[in-house]
């Protein structure tokens, strides 16, 4: 019974979808590091809390969402199978899970250092808030974004013990990534909130209107990553990334048009997951192999 809760847990909040603020995470912690020197000692265990902080904070997030959520999702045809209108998973136990994940988050940010402990509830609060938005603004999306903007400026205060404003572009970048691949995704749900009247942008925009929309995140996302290349000083592997992310985007948004939407989860799995991925893979060569300029 305990395992079978836990499969269906992690179903639940998609933990294999770490995969997407995750490399950015530990981005911000390796740009940190290049700041700081990689002489100094306990990295290993530093990459190791930050890991449990951010899968910590995303999972209690996601079982908030779906607590809060429940009563949605058992309407909308596309979520319906979740596991709480399903009554796979009680709401009892998933509020449990939720307790338990943000004590966890408590514990990581107690390892790192006291700012970040001080900020824990703060990134609690915002991923919290989040599921609330799309009752009341067409900002949802951008709020989303935030919530796993701040996980490179989180790892970065994690590794330093303070902020540095230039980390801040990445954050940003990560935020306008994340608003433009979910406007995308939201597009399979505009006759539902058109019904419910929640606000996302397709149901405000149109289908058509919302994915010109993700395209000009993507292109924001693109011109922060190019700032950051330009204020931290990094390489022409770090741009070499950059241009690669320009050509995964272009590829995505030619997946997905107003009069067929079905390969959205292409667009948002398989695509996203290579952003992320390739982006951490290029900016840890450039940090890694090519001599810092602070």
């Amino acid at each position: 019974m305990l395992w079978r809760h836990l499969r269906l847990t992690l179903e639940m909040i998609k933990f294999e979808h770490s995969v997407f603020a995750l490399p950015f995470a530990l981005t911000g912690a390796l740009l940190a590091f290049r700041q700081s020197g990689f002489g100094t000692p306990g990295i290993a265990r530093q990459l190791l809390w930050i890991v449990v902080a951010m899968v910590a904070a995303r999972s209690a997030a996601m079982a908030f969402n779906r607590v809060i959520d429940a009563e949605i999702d058992a309407r909308n045809p596309r979520t319906k199978m979740r596991a709480i209108p399903a009554g796979l998973l009680s709401l009892q136990f998933v509020w449990c899970f939720g307790v338990a994940a943000s004590l966890l988050l408590f514990f990581a940010a107690y390892q790192l250092n006291p700012l970040c402990l001080r900020l824990a509830p703060l990134a609690l609060a915002i991923v919290f808030f989040y599921s609330y938005t799309k009752r009341f603004t067409t900002f949802s999306h951008l709020v989303l974004g935030l919530c796993l903007g701040i996980a490179p400026a989180a790892a970065w205060i994690a590794v330093r013990g303070s902020l540095d404003p230039r980390i801040l572009l990445l954050t940003a970048a990560v935020m306008f990534w994340t608003s433009g691949f979910d406007v995308i995704y939201s597009c399979q749900d505009y006759d539902f909130d058109r019904e419910e009247g929640l606000w996302s942008v397709p149901r405000v925009a149109g289908i058509a209107g919302a994915l010109r929309i993700a395209k000009l995140l993507h292109l924001l996302m693109v011109i922060c990553l190019l700032a950051l290349v330009y204020t931290l000083h990094v390489g022409a592997l770090a741009l070499a990334g950059v241009g690669t992310i320009v050509m995964l985007l272009i590829y995505e948004h030619s997946l997905v048009k107003p009069n067929d939407l079905s390969r959205v989860n292409a667009a948002f799995f398989t695509m996203n997951g290579y952003v992320s991925v390739l982006f951490f893979l290029f900016w840890a060569a450039d940090i890694f192999l090519l001599k810092p300029s602070a």
